[in-house]
């Protein structure tokens, strides 16, 4: 144990401070120097595990929190990660499970995070250009990535440390966490088929929307293999409302031609599916096959018939913030991180 933090005699133990409470309270608290408090609350490698555990613990007791301000002036830094997030996220508990995986990554650590709340009728990029202009964070988090994002655009120019969950078609290397979407519809096109399927018809995600592509080309290439028709649906996709796909659904079933395989890529879609299948007369699982991923053990809840693959956000967001908190210390490569699917189909008899 350093000089600095051996305890002083005059240190108040076990006396709660009134008012806002500072490093000088932590220090009158301890008995340790208020720069020996500084770097404990940062994790400083030199002081001992005894002195940084006791003055984080006596500071979590009291409630200190830094002065952001103070801080950013001091360092540059905020501590602050920024995690953009649509608050109605169409995608089945894709908000909750990433903000528990990104918590988990910033555990032990000096970070916190602030979701900043992207509104509809507001572009994209608005929230990022005002974090990094007022520079409110040291680090930003967003998903729905498209082909050629002007986020990540945005990002890369101005030398701001980001991930993006899902990629982008910039010819820069930039860190991301992905789930191979490709991979997944190439095999529940496969499944489909063996199922004695003949035509297979998709719920795309928005057009603009990067792994858009993946998908398509994953059903196109499984049903060109198996010699089965394709088709992606007309006029929904998953931000639609549940009830356009569902009327979709409907009258798509009621044609000649109807499709006997459905690929979904939500659970909330893959239920908007279901119901307009049963409305048609049709049973999943019987008449027509679904397939889906999940995210939620919930999903199951419904019975639905559908067969899923699970998609884990919550480890997503774990994997979000460790090499986003890489990117900030520093480090440039290898920042990225794809998940492939498990398929664990189970058949019967």
């Amino acid at each position: 144990m350093s000089e600095d933090e051996l305890p002083s005699a005059k240190g108040k133990r076990g006396v709660k401070p009134s008012g806002k409470p500072t490093l000088k309270t932590i220090a009158q608290m301890t008995g340790f120097a208020v720069t020996t408090i500084s770097r404990a609350l940062n994790n400083a490698p030199e002081l001992s595990q005894e002195t940084r555990d006791r003055v984080q613990k006596v500071a979590a007791e009291v409630g200190y929190l830094p002065d952001r301000a103070a801080l950013r002036l001091k360092t540059g830094r905020t501590n602050v990660i920024a995690l953009v997030l649509e608050p109605d996220e169409q995608i089945y508990g894709f908000g909750s499970s990433i903000v528990g995986g990104l918590t988990e990554a910033m555990r032990g650590t000096a970070y916190h995070l602030v979701i900043t709340p992207l509104f509809r009728n507001v572009a994209p990029i608005e929230p990022i250009k005002h974090i990094v202009r007022n520079r409110m964070a040291d680090g930003v988090v967003f998903s729905k990535s498209e082909a050629f994002d002007e986020r990540t655009r945005f990002l890369i120019d101005n030398d701001f440390p980001f991930i993006s969950h899902g990629r982008s078609n910039w010819p820069e290397s930039h860190p991301w966490v992905d789930f191979n979407n490709e991979a997944y519809a190439y095999g529940a096109v496969q499944r489909l088929a063996a199922k004695g399927c003949r035509r297979v018809t998709t719920v795309l995600p928005e057009s603009t929307l990067t792994y858009t592509d993946h998908i398509k080309t994953g059903v196109a290439r499984a049903a060109s293999e198996a010699g089965i028709a394709h088709e992606f649906a007309a006029d929904v996709n998953l931000g639609s409302a549940a009830d356009a796909i569902r009327s979709y659904v409907i009258k798509r079933s009621k044609r000649p031609d109807s499709p006997d395989g459905w690929v979904c890529s939500s659970e909330v879609s893959a239920l908007a599916v279901i119901s307009g299948l049963n409305e048609a007369g049709l049973k999943a699982g019987q008449d027509v096959h679904v397939i889906t991923k999940q995210s939620t053990p919930m999903f199951a809840q419904f019975q639905p018939g559908a067969e899923t693959v699970a998609e884990d956000f919550a480890s997503a967001g774990r994997a979000l913030g460790s090499l986003l908190l890489r990117r900030i210390s520093g480090e440039t490569e290898g920042l990225q991180s794809l998940t492939e699917p498990v398929f664990g189909w189970k058949d019967e008899g």
